[in-house]
């Protein structure tokens, strides 16, 4: 199945959560120079936007949501697809066709902080976020769904089915962060110091980290790029680059590692072999990074804490499988949503 993504959105601090770079990949795209808004004004999403309003810490927040309804013959469920940390849902777009097609009503939010949403100055938690999610399925009449998240997305999934478990059928893990305490091997860094190191990316180490989001780079993949670097031209890039201190701080100081016990949702967990990503990789010695970010370690282990979850390891696939590898995680998703 082809990668067709339209355009984007938020990402956070690029070099604070860093993938590991593979070889072989192709020499780097010229620059795109056109800035972008802080709600990426302008830029279509696959399906029509809507926006929930929110109160957080005493200011007016919007959250931007789509909501697909069945394109096949409807099977009465629900599914909630959460993004993860450098995206928001708009990288979701085949998934979302395939599970449409196969008759799910299919939501997915941009998280405040992200996409579409707003950007408040303020300090952002898992906690926070998944009482939002919470609203806006109240607020679209879902009383159960089937939940799906990615990287960041996982600690919040988690957080979600702990504090809402009544609403979440199952649940998907793909390559979530969180399975280990970043806080146990990566020094404190402040929101300040954050913010500049998110302001100093260039046009090259952007494309560098997005590519070392996968293990097989695909031309297709390159707008994910684009759309952050101007996205950094914008008007708006000061306050961004304090989102992104403060939605790094959040996966930062919040592990939810040690409460994988509590999840009495049943859970797939899917990544890829080549994915070392770990948040604050590039703020330790070369020692400590090595030890960082072992998914093929981390998924079988997090998936003996969860009391009924299975672990599944896509051969030479990155960070991103239904991106880089979308047949193979439709495919394993189909099934374990149909059992």
């Amino acid at each position: 199945m082809p990668v067709t993504v339209r355009t984007h959105v938020f990402a956070a601090a690029l070099m604070l959560c860093v993938p590991a770079a593979h070889a072989g990949q192709d020499p780097l795209e010229p620059p795109i120079v056109q800035s972008l808004g802080a709600a990426m004004e302008g830029f279509p999403y696959p399906y029509p936007v809507a926006y929930l309003p929110l109160t957080m810490e005493g200011q007016m927040v919007k959250m931007a949501y789509m909501d697909v309804p069945p394109a096949g013959k409807p099977n009465g469920r629900n599914l909630l697809l959460l993004h993860g940390r450098n995206f928001g849902g708009y990288y979701w777009e085949n998934t979302i066709r395939l599970l449409s097609n196969a008759g799910y009503r299919v939501v997915v939010p941009d998280q405040i902080g992200f996409g579409k949403s707003s950007k408040p100055d303020i300090g952002l938690s898992f906690h926070a976020l998944a009482r939002n999610t919470r609203l806006l399925l109240d607020h679209l009449s879902i009383d159960k769904t089937e939940v799906v998240a990615h990287s960041m997305g996982g600690m919040l999934a988690v957080r979600f089915a702990l504090m809402s478990p009544e609403k979440v059928a199952s649940m998907v893990l793909e390559s979530p962060i969180g399975l280990e305490d970043y806080r146990l091997k990566v020094p404190y860094a402040t929101n300040e110091e954050l913010a500049r190191e998110s302001a100093a990316m260039t046009r090259e180490s952007i494309d560098r980290f997005y590519r070392g989001y996968f293990v097989q780079w695909r031309p297709a993949f390159q707008v994910y790029a684009d759309v952050q670097y101007r996205w950094s031209l914008g008007p708006e890039a000061e306050r961004l680059h304090r989102t992104a201190a403060h939605t790094y701080q959040m996966a930062y100081e919040q592990p939810v590692v040690y409460e994988l016990p509590l999840i009495k949702a049943r859970t797939l967990i899917v990544g890829g072999d080549g994915d070392r990503l770990a948040i604050g990789r590039n703020r330790v010695a070369p020692e400590v990074r090595d030890s960082m970010g072992r998914f093929t370690e981390l998924i079988p282990a997090a998936a003996r804490a969860i009391p009924d979850a299975t672990p599944v390891l896509l051969r030479q696939v990155g960070h991103i499988a239904h991106l880089e590898a979308p047949e193979q995680f439709h495919a394993i998703l189909l099934s374990f949503l149909g059992k």
